[in-house]
Parts: structure tokens; sequence; C-alpha cells
């Protein structure tokens, strides 16, 4: 079967229950605002895109998963922890890294709207 022509990246939109809490905890955990109009903001974190968008129906945000890999998860986990994003936002859950069967060590983040962000290196 043939494939799509040669594509470079992929940008998701991700939903904001409330459009102003998510924009400052993704500013606060360490995305760069690149562009931004009244109801939507593309941000950049690390070689990484994605839109956060003032949008929110509770069955897809709480379904949307997002897979982010890091080079030093451990490094990531102490940040995570010195920002204290569990504390300072309603609703941000997280795991601890674990290592799973499938060959990687992730941490689980859960963001203002529901929405499940897997930090991730491989086990080497």
């Amino acid at each position: 079967m043939k494939s799509l022509a040669p594509t470079t990246h992929l940008r998701a939109f991700v939903p904001a229950k409330d459009f102003s809490v998510s924009r400052s905890f993704y500013k606060d955990l360490g995305a760069e605002e690149l562009w931004s109009s009244e109801n939507m903001v593309l941000l950049k974190l690390g070689d990484s895109f994605f839109y956060l968008q003032d949008a929110y129906v509770k069955e897809w945000a709480e379904n949307t998963m997002l897979f982010l890999f890091v080079p030093d998860l451990e490094l990531c986990w102490r940040e995570l922890q010195d920002l204290d994003l569990v504390n300072r936002y309603e609703g941000i859950r997280w795991k601890e890294p674990t290592d799973y069967p499938w060959g990687l060590r992730e941490i689980h983040l859960i963001d203002p709207a529901g929405v499940l962000w897997h930090f991730a290196t491989e086990i080497r």
C-alpha cells in the first residue's frame, strides 16, 4: 500500500476546560507560546508543538493522551516535582516513573482539563 507524501511532524489540538488556567499550566511546565488568538495558542514544549484551544468536551478531554519522549526521565521527574504543579493547579495528578513491559519508563501527568500526558524514555 502506498503511503502519503512525506510528512514532517504532527500537531495535536489539546482541549482546555478553563483556557486561562491551562495556558498558565503549560507555561509553568515550560511551554513557549509561539502564536495566540482569542481562543487558541500554539505551544512549543521541547521540540514538540501543539495547539491549546479554548474548547472542552469532557469525554474528549478525558480520553486524550499525548506521548512525549524525553532524554532523561529522572531529570524530568525531579523538575516536575520542583514545579509542584499538583498543589498549584486543581485536578492535576501524576504517577511517578514506572517501567512498563513494552520497554518504556514513563511518568503520567494529567493536566487541568483531564488530558493524560505520557513522558517517556526507552529502558536500556
